[in-house]
């Protein structure tokens, strides 16, 4: 089961904590089952004579003490359970972020960022919450079950029957509503991921919302999933919301039962035996109701438990996930700079066709090798693989000589300054975002920072900003224009001071005045880097030492500009398409 797995995470203090727990809450259940039996003396010592005040109090004070004993001894057991339920719900979570850390696009993509942020939250709440109620009841209720029905048993076959009456009508209502609301408690996690997914793609696309006046769509959206989650919701808690009267007349009607029958036996029994009949009547009463009170616990249990499973479920798929891109041994290169593909080939997890087939180039150290091609040709997915994003299916990537996958991912990426196709910055200041990371060198410094973004052509639109390079960047960077956001994450890349530069497409926010004077200055202040670069303009790779022409995940072309215009038609093509002849003439 898979809540079971979950206790696998619980450490030996908190077993400890477990342990101690149990052991008051046999007390506790003890001192409950003791107060019937004082409650019987008082009774008798009222109803015979000779008895004294001084005798009655005694017998009072024993239950007071037991009611103040089974108060502190409740006390602990709960300081105890939500030591356990705290303690276990913060190494889970640590857990679930630092394997989400580890994983690979592939293991992202299979889960879903919504769905993995709910299972690092609420999922690991509702985990939280049946441990700190669940190690109570759990517990207790059997004990005080079995304690109690030992207690009364032998005192009246006709009482025990309508006690055994009461618990089968608990039985069965507990089986019926197992039957009815497990199902749906099952369901309300997977609709809460929708739910989150939709407010999530709402938020983070308002932008584009607004502008295609798109409020109504997304309303609409969001309205069906949150009715879908409300309504199976009200569904699932209508059923349980049955079983509260259900008990409650369940009670009363035992007690009632207990009662009437004790008071025929009365009327019927010799003088001598009515006042032990109505003793015994007044103790099993009272631990009748601790049986049905068990019985009441568990099915608080049985309210946490469908939620709480199908959530140690969704835990334990993040925790048991195999992660596709694991650390290398670690290696010692020859080379220094450089990058080879050997027959690489590639195709998603979840994809038939490769998307990446049999590519093949190498780039020298300080020399720039561009890649080009119509969308979905599989230039970016290629550059993923060098950081090991993804691994490649077939075919080596070396970089300094050696197969990527013989590093470790934190020395294979030092090595490499990552500039993405979506730029991304992080709360925090612009000296934060562009030091941002651990290069394996020296800290970056200030003057590093200063470098990096008079390079990447920030400088302009940095100093002009209140508080020049500690200026406040909003998550996700949305205080600054897409252009000079793309220039912060390529200030980034080059504070890291890597051997290789690898561009996603990141000069399309640019204009071609900016676009110019940052490759001017990378090749003027980066001559010993190696530069990757993606591009949809001919004008941003038409100087790189290599190009390489993709056409439907293929090179269909390698070499220079000219070479190319000669002898590649895909990208004759795309020359001629952005640039008149002139233009080509004079390149």
């Amino acid at each position: 089961m898979d809540i079971l797995k979950i206790l696998k995470y619980l450490n030996k203090k908190q077993w400890m904590y477990v342990g101690l727990a149990i052991v008051f809450i046999v007390l506790l259940v003890y001192l409950d089952l003791k107060l019937p039996d004082y409650m019987s003396a008082i009774t008798t010592l009222v109803e015979t004579e000779g008895s004294t005040m001084p005798q009655i109090l005694e017998q009072g004070a024993y239950m007071l003490l037991c009611a103040l004993g089974s108060m502190i001894a409740s006390i602990i057991v709960g300081w105890f359970a939500a030591q356990v339920a705290a303690g276990l719900s913060r190494t889970l979570r640590e857990k679930v972020y630092n394997k989400t850390m580890d994983f690979s696009l592939a293991e992202i993509n299979r889960f879903s960022s919504s769905s993995l942020i709910n299972r690092t939250t609420n999922d690991i709440t509702q985990i939280q919450n049946l441990v700190s109620m669940g190690l109570q009841a759990i517990i207790k209720a059997p004990i005080l079950a079995i304690w109690a029905i030992l207690k009364i048993s032998g005192k009246s076959w006709q009482w025990t029957t309508a006690t055994l009456v009461a618990v089968i009508i608990l039985v069965v209502m507990l089986t019926l509503t197992l039957i009815f609301a497990v199902p749906r408690f099952s369901r309300i996690q997977k609709l809460t991921d929708n739910l989150n997914r939709v407010t999530r793609e709402q938020l983070t696309g308002i932008r584009v919302v607004r502008v295609f006046n798109g409020e109504k769509y997304q309303e609409d959206k969001f309205t069906n999933a949150n009715e879908d989650l409300t309504v199976n919701n009200l569904v699932a808690n209508r059923i349980m919301a049955i079983m509260s009267p259900t008990m409650t007349l369940i009670n009363s009607g035992l007690t009632l039962a207990v009662y009437w029958i004790g008071a025929v036996m009365i009327n019927t029994a010799a003088v001598d035996m009515k006042l032990g009949i109505f003793s015994d009547m007044v103790v099993f009463s009272n631990y009748a109701m601790q049986v049905i009170m068990a019985f009441m616990m568990l099915n608080m249990i049985f309210i946490l438990l469908p939620r709480a499973s199908v959530s140690a479920k969704r835990v334990n798929e993040v925790l048991d996930v195999d992660i596709s891109v694991k650390d290398g041994a670690g290696s010692n290169p020859s080379e220094k700079g450089t990058l080879e593909f050997k027959n690489v080939s590639f195709h998603y997890p979840d994809g038939r066709d490769d998307t990446l087939k049999n590519i093949s180039f190498r780039a020298e150290k300080g020399t720039t090798t561009a890649f080009i091609g119509s969308t979905g040709s599989g230039k970016s997915t290629l550059l993923s693989l060098i950081p090991r994003l993804f691994d490649c299916t077939k075919g080596e990537i070396l970089v300094d000589g050696v197969n990527v996958k013989d590093y470790t991912l934190k020395e294979l990426r030092n090595k490499i300054g990552y500039i993405s196709q979506k730029a991304t910055l992080f709360s925090g200041t612009v000296t934060s975002n562009v030091s941002y990371g651990d290069s394996g060198k020296d800290p970056v410094s200030h003057d590093d920072v200063v470098n990096a973004i008079d390079i990447s052509q920030s400088a302009d639109f940095v100093n002009e900003m209140d508080g020049t390079y500690d200026a406040r960047i909003a998550q996700g960077g949305t205080n600054v224009s897409g252009g000079q956001k793309q220039r912060l994450t390529i200030a980034r890349a080059i504070a890291r001071k890597p051997e290789m530069l690898i561009f996603d497409d990141s000069f399309s926010a640019l204009d071609y005045k900016t676009d110019k004077a940052l490759r001017t200055a990378l090749d003027e202040k980066q001559k010993d880097v190696t530069k990757i670069i993606v591009g949809q303009r001919i004008g941003t790779i038409r100087h790189a030492d290599q190009i390489v022409v993709l056409d439907h995940g293929e090179a269909v072309g390698i070499g220079t500009h000219d070479e190319l215009m000669q002898n590649c038609p895909v990208y004759q093509e795309i020359a001629n398409s952005q640039l008149s002849k002139e233009e080509l003439a004079n390149a």
